[in-house]
């Protein structure tokens, strides 16, 4: 399994309030089926930033496309493959 980051750049302020309870509830599914790794908001309000597992990009983008912030234009998506480390 691999990790990508998918960041979500703010694009409409109003329309991402809207959609944040589906939001919330697509991302609290995948955290349950074990999709997504982490996730939390920027403090500056431009956005957000969720890490994904999944086995490969393509897998990855699929699933960050039907989030409810991309789908519904309320964000945008950059998506890349992360090569995690963990600092000791």
């Amino acid at each position: 399994m691999k990790f990508f980051a998918a960041i979500l750049r703010m694009k409409d302020v109003n329309l991402s309030q809207e959609l944040r309870p589906r939001h919330v509830e697509f991302l609290d599914r995948g955290g349950k089926a074990g999709t997504v790794y982490a996730r939390g908001r920027f403090e500056d309000g431009s956005g957000g930033l969720v890490i994904y597992r999944a086995e490969s990009l393509a897998e990855a983008q699929k699933i960050a496309q039907s989030d409810p912030y991309i789908s519904g234009g309320a964000r945008s998506l950059e998506l890349h493959e992360w090569n995690m480390k963990v600092s000791q």
